[in-house]
């Protein structure tokens, strides 16, 4: 069973403190604003002409998914989405992108893109800002710029497919390890790089809410980078754990990161004694809830993010909307979404997932 999320809006989510899943949300996108001096101002073309709701879809479009890095398990399902939606909007799919996550790796593959003269471009920037110069040189050539997952800085995108508020991410993750933890204890972040942006985000929210007197005794002792790489991920987690032999909870708001320190765990003495936590896919952490090693975690639905950005690049390439905050389009299967503030497009609540509804989703 594929879960579907009911939200359907870019406003805040406000319902995301109160969700009675004590809510963990998934690693994925952020509002966090980034700027640099090459983030250059958006191009005059990409928001001058008015938005047209009632214009029909264009078939044929080129839409051409770029994520952080091929052959991850969670980008294979948020561009698997993207492929039936592109196919239901009778275009043409690619899917093109580095086989590591670095900073940089990217805009070889966005100079290739404009030269293809793609339509729209889907990307999940590995860093806010290194990716600006030639995504707004794509903006210029009259090509649509629709981040998901990780937002680039918003002055070189035209949309941002958010999975759900920062906010509501970080303090849901600082909740899950809170009551793993007991209240109180030493707690660790195996995040994926350094300059990733959704995960820095995140980040800073938690520390935001570590700081609050309900936190005070959680204590953050270490963030470490596993790259969204396996192995050096699982390195990373047993380094945490000798190098802090009080460790209660590793918090991995990736789904690389969370399934490598899981595999570490169930497999050591510290099984049952240090918990896991963060973003991760169910059918990737299904054995790892059964045996014990994770009593929860969160995520959404990797496929509607890929497939809500196809349907948000058709609307922007077909002039239903710009990108400006209140214009209205239908993603599909997914219903009618609304275009918040700086273009940011929110796909809904995640879903905390346990032993008790785990085999209730398969992705």
């Amino acid at each position: 069973m594929t879960f579907r999320l009911s939200r359907r809006t870019a406003v805040p989510l406000s319902t995301v403190a109160v969700l009675s899943l004590a809510l963990t949300a998934c690693g994925g996108g952020t509002t966090k604003e980034s700027t640099a001096g090459d983030a250059t101002a958006a191009p005059s073309s990409s928001t001058s002409a008015a938005a047209d709701p009632n214009a029909p879809l264009k078939e044929g479009l080129k839409i051409a998914y770029l994520p952080k890095q091929l052959n991850n398990p969670y980008t294979d399902v948020e561009v698997g989405g993207g492929k039936v939606a592109v196919g239901e909007l009778k275009g043409e799919y690619k899917l093109v992108g580095p086989n590591d996550a670095s900073a940089s790796s990217q805009v070889s593959y966005i100079n290739t893109l404009i030269q293809q003269q793609q339509d729209v471009i889907v990307v999940a920037a590995n860093d806010p800002n290194a990716v600006c110069p030639s995504l707004n040189q794509a903006r210029k050539a009259g090509i649509k710029v629709v981040t998901f997952d990780s937002d680039a800085a918003k002055t070189c995108r035209d949309a941002f497919i958010n999975q759900a508020t920062t906010q509501g991410i970080g303090e849901s993750l600082v909740k899950m390890a809170s009551e793993l933890a007991g209240g109180s204890g030493e707690i660790a972040v195996l995040s994926a790089t350094p300059n990733a942006t959704n995960q820095n985000s995140w980040i800073e929210v938690m520390k935001t809410e570590l700081a609050k007197p309900a936190n005070a005794k959680l204590k953050l002792v270490k963030i470490a980078y596993g790259n969204d790489d396996d192995q050096k991920s699982f390195t990373e987690a047993q380094g945490l754990l000798q190098t802090y032999p009080n460790l209660k909870v590793i918090v991995s708001p990736t789904t690389v990161g969370i399934a490598a320190a899981s595999r570490y765990v169930s497999s050591s003495n510290y099984k049952g004694k240090v918990a896991i936590t963060g973003l991760g896919l169910p059918n990737q952490m299904r054995k790892f809830v059964k045996d014990g090693t994770v009593k929860k975690f969160a995520l959404w639905n990797p496929a509607d993010i890929g497939y809500l950005a196809a349907y948000a690049g058709g609307a922007l390439a077909s002039g239903q909307i710009t990108g400006a905050e209140g214009e209205k389009f239908k993603a599909g299967k997914l219903g009618d979404y609304t275009v918040g503030a700086s273009g940011e497009i929110v796909l809904g609540p995640p879903t905390e997932f346990t032993a008790a509804n785990i085999d209730q989703f398969d992705f």
